[in-house]
């Protein structure tokens, strides 16, 4: 469970609670079903109608795993899982199998056990693997964009919320005593688009964010997986490793194999 972002989603809808409640006299006009219904119910009967629910579900799923549960892709691990892989394939193509059910990463197992099947040439493989991520990203990248589409949906069912308010009050204002309930009755009509506007920008907004930096994050681990496969193709030395696959991390984030050659 990743602490940290609980604490940050509970710290937003706290800011936002505060801010909110200590300005208002009567808490109660902000739990209003009609104003629920509009903004909930028509975000996702819109959302439903734009998109595949399931792919909607998908994209929830990966935010619950990389918010919530905090996977984080470690790059001098993956580095360091390769290199290890490397050494293993150099004495017997075999001997890596154990090696690879520990690493778990679906993209470097793929990888390895078709470098492993040996029907690819090195330069085919390379290009395979290239096209299988670039596909990986686009469709993360797509996901992202899906639910910054999204974001704009609560706002605009919030409106919709506040107009039909307003048409509610300006058919009552020239009744007897409408002057009286002209104040409470816009408060109400603006309730919805409250609601619209924190739950877009609250959280529509940030998953939209937050998977478009696991796609950027993803795309740069499998490109770093299919330049360590190209390399153990090669049977590329540990320094050219360590060169190569540490260009794709700034200096504090790389790997020094000789420190680990000498921990050993």
């Amino acid at each position: 469970m990743n602490i940290y972002s609980i604490l940050s989603f509970l710290s937003a809808f706290l800011v936002f609670g505060v801010g909110v409640f200590m300005g208002m006299d009567n808490v109660k006009i902000l739990l209003d079903i009609h104003a629920i219904l509009i903004v909930f119910g028509g975000t996702i009967a819109v959302t439903s109608i734009s998109f595949q629910m399931d792919r909607i579900g998908i994209m929830l799923k990966v935010f619950y795993i990389r918010v919530i549960k905090g996977y984080k892709v470690n790059y001098a691990k993956i580095i360091a899982d390769i290199m290890t892989l490397s050494e293993a394939y150099k004495k017997s193509p075999d001997s890596i199998d154990p090696i690879l059910k520990k690493i778990g990463d679906p993209f470097l197992t793929e990888a390895i056990n078709m470098l492993k099947q040996d029907y690819l040439t090195n330069e085919e493989l390379y290009k395979l693997l290239n096209l299988r991520a670039k596909t990986i990203h686009s469709r993360y990248v797509e996901d992202s964009k899906k639910f910054k589409a999204i974001g704009k949906f609560p706002p605009a069912m919030g409106l919709m919320g506040a107009v039909t308010g307003m048409i509610a009050l300006l058919q009552n204002l020239g009744k007897p005593g409408a002057e009286d309930s002209l104040g409470p009755s816009m408060a109400v009509a603006l309730v919805a688009t409250l609601y619209g506007i924190a739950f877009a920008n609250l959280f529509v907004l940030p998953i939209a964010d937050n998977l478009a930096d696991s796609a950027s994050e993803n795309w740069t681990k499998n490109k770093i997986i299919i330049e360590g496969v190209k390399l153990i193709a090669e049977r590329k030395n540990r320094t050219t490793f360590s060169d190569q696959l540490n260009s794709y991390l700034l200096p504090m984030e790389r790997v020094d194999w000789s420190k680990k050659d000498r921990a050993a």
